[in-house]
């Protein structure tokens, strides 16, 4: 294993002490051949409980890390001290006024996002989406069921979430091959000029698809912006534009990443997968501990206030990195946490804590849990093709490249 650096000791700001600089192993376009789950995390778990590194953000500039459950929560809870503007660098590189929708708003606003959203993803409508989404899922594994293996990721990880969501959102499915493009400018960039062409090109689509739904509204995700107001007011073009753009990021990444993961997880552990496939109705359970042991992305806060952090001083434009990885395997919060024990039951990091907690997460829920109950029902015992190298990614989302599996049939 190999951090990146040197580190570059230049232009410390007062506050910050030259030993508490550290290499930092997370970066844009970075591949490993490892496990970082099994490596990474638990080597970055035996040093300091918070550091500084120069070039962690977004291998622009520094940033602190806090590895602890505790110190995590705290963060994602102190919104006096630490504020969600601009944490990602979309409108910046896009040149706009708009941001992400609620994710990047602060109170008092964040309640008029936060009350907007909410109803989008209420346990009704959740339930009401049960047998669709399972369909899904059934189409996209139906077309692979037969061969005795797949591309797990191409195949039924990028694919299914996104058929899902784009469903939601009323947009074509003949452009998947262009939104996984786009998918992998944004979270997987090979560079800043790669992420700021996807962010154009993707803000001057989300701009057609608005100008239509207001000539031709529907019973989707984006005439529901449009449409909908709360307190006598609804969003303006900016707030709907990073509405929009919000949705696209959640709906093409995060599940994705984590039903690969889970499918990595059955495939390696044979027990696991013959318990589960006997015993169905635990996969809800089973579907928060691998949320958690897979816990796969890091999210970022801004100081806006003088705080002191488990003894470590903040000043106002800190930037913290909030590596969900990090806090849902904190060996201090979870006993043993590289074993994955399907009854844990954790409450972990992976969806946030505290009113920016995701607000999609009940949709990602019931689609993991689907994937999984599907893919049992459907394939005998899975396993990764023998002498397949199983790569990742390891910058804002730890994601599987590629992912092997094989049957009999």
């Amino acid at each position: 294993m190999q951090f990146s650096g040197p580190v570059t000791m230049q232009t410390l700001p007062p506050h910050i002490r030259p030993e508490m600089v550290h290499p930092f192993p997370f970066y844009d376009g970075r591949i490993t051949k490892e496990n970082p789950f099994t490596t990474l995390i638990p080597e970055l778990h035996r040093g300091p409980e918070a550091f500084y590194t120069l070039d962690g953000y977004h291998g622009l500039g520094p940033i602190w890390v806090f590895r602890r459950f505790k110190d995590m929560e705290t963060i994602y809870g102190d919104t006096e001290h630490f504020s969600n503007k601009d944490f990602s660098p979309f409108a910046e590189l896009n040149g706009g006024n708009w941001n992400l929708v609620p994710a990047e708003s602060d109170l008092p606003e964040h309640r008029f996002h936060r009350g907007m959203m909410n109803p989008l993803f209420t346990p009704k409508r959740m339930a009401a989406l049960e047998e669709h989404v399972r369909g899904i899922a059934r189409e996209s594994i139906g077309r692979f069921r037969d061969r005795g293996e797949c591309e797990y990721m191409s195949d039924m990880a990028f694919e299914f979430p996104i058929a899902v969501f784009l469903e939601l959102v009323g947009w074509p499915k003949s452009e998947m091959k262009q939104y996984l493009t786009w998918e992998r400018q944004l979270i997987h960039p090979t560079s800043i000029e790669d992420m700021r062409q996807g962010t154009n090109e993707v803000i001057e689509f989300l701009r057609e698809m608005i100008a239509e739904r207001r000539k031709n509204l529907g019973d989707d995700l984006i005439s529901y912006g449009i449409t909908t107001e709360m307190d006598g007011r609804r969003y303006t073009e900016d707030e709907l534009l990073g509405f929009c753009f919000n949705l696209f990021i959640g709906g093409l990444e995060s599940v994705s990443t984590n039903v690969g993961w889970e499918a990595y997880h059955l495939a390696t552990h044979p027990d696991h997968q013959a318990y589960l496939r006997a015993n169905l109705d635990r996969v809800p359970e089973a579907v928060e501990e691998l949320l958690r042991a897979y816990s796969a992305v890091t999210t970022t806060r801004r100081c806006i206030k003088p705080v002191v952090v488990n003894g470590v001083q903040l000043m106002p434009g800190d930037q913290v990195a909030l590596i969900t990885p990090l806090g849902s395997n904190d060996p201090e919060r979870f006993p043993d946490p590289a074993t994955i024990k399907l009854d844990r039951n954790p409450r972990h990091v992976t969806f946030g804590s505290g009113i920016h907690r995701c607000v999609g997460a009940p949709l990602a829920r019931r689609e993991l849990i689907i994937a999984i109950q599907e893919l049992l029902k459907a394939l005998p015992e899975f396993r990764i093709k023998p002498g397949a190298e199983i790569q990742s990614t390891i910058s804002g989302v730890f994601q599987i490249q590629s992912l092997p599996l094989v049957w009999q049939t």
